[in-house]
């Protein structure tokens, strides 16, 4: 069932209530990428003139709420400054709807294609940062038989943690930045993917449902042909011990 949820910086996006809905995960992303706690004083956050692309977009969640935060800086550019590509058209015609129904168009683009096509759609070298949040389960044990939404957005089912890797290198242009959640365990597969397609971690941050419990995502942000030098930033603890949001998480939410 389709829905229209309001968005804290005012945007509104159409989500299907039977498909993959966005959760903090995506907000978290957002926020990181946008510059949020960047170990290097604010220097990641996306500047004029930059191009953005989410691959496995979904509904366009991670463009919206980047545009939101980062709209002075992209407004009134040639083009659009996010392209969102999603495979699935369904998630695809929903994002494009939102971005209509917010007047986005001149700040966001949404294209249904496969990542793993990406040599097709796009021209190499064509985007300043890459942000994804992709399946984290390896194969799809435990999940049914029929390759629904649900499936394809949890699991390594339509793209593995190559692919979107290989899609980021051909994407980014040299220095470019990667922004991606994921789950800890994943860790050393995604170091050797990102030394196969030399790009360096450059900033890592775990974050933990609460303060006594083990890290259950990470946030990372690696660089096409840098140095290798990896600031880890401090824990985000997501809640309190009463379950409530922490400060944070809550000021993450209001940006």
């Amino acid at each position: 069932m389709e829905k229209l949820e309001k968005l804290l910086n005012g945007y509104q996006i159409y989500q299907d209530t039977e498909r993959f809905q966005f959760g903090i995960d995506a907000v978290l992303l957002a926020d990181f990428a946008s510059g949020g706690r960047a170990g290097d004083g604010g220097k990641s956050s996306i500047k004029a003139g930059e191009k953005v692309i989410d691959l496995g977009t979904g509904t366009g969640i991670i463009p919206l709420l980047m545009a939101g935060r980062l709209s002075s800086k992209t407004s009134g550019l040639c083009e659009p400054a996010f392209t969102g590509l999603e495979v699935q058209k369904d998630s695809a015609d929903m994002a494009a709807r939102s971005v209509a129904l917010n007047s986005l168009e001149g700040q966001i683009k949404i294209i249904n294609g496969d990542l793993k096509d990406a040599e097709k759609l796009f021209a190499r070298h064509s985007f300043n940062a890459v942000t994804c949040n992709p399946p984290y389960m390896i194969d799809a044990h435990g999940a049914g038989n029929e390759l629904d939404a649900l499936t394809i957005a949890r699991h390594e089912v339509l793209c593995t943690l190559e692919d979107v890797v290989a899609a980021a290198d051909f994407l980014l242009a040299t220095h470019g930045r990667f922004f991606m959640i994921h789950r800890p365990f994943r860790l050393p597969e995604i170091f050797s993917a990102l030394e196969k397609h030399k790009m360096e971690m450059k900033r890592m941050r775990l974050v933990m449902p609460f303060a006594d419990k083990e890290p259950n995502l990470v946030l990372i942000e690696a660089r096409k042909n840098a140095k290798r030098r990896l600031t880890v930033e401090p824990p985000l603890i997501v809640r309190n011990d009463d379950g409530e949001y922490s400060v944070e998480v809550q000021n993450i939410y209001n940006r």
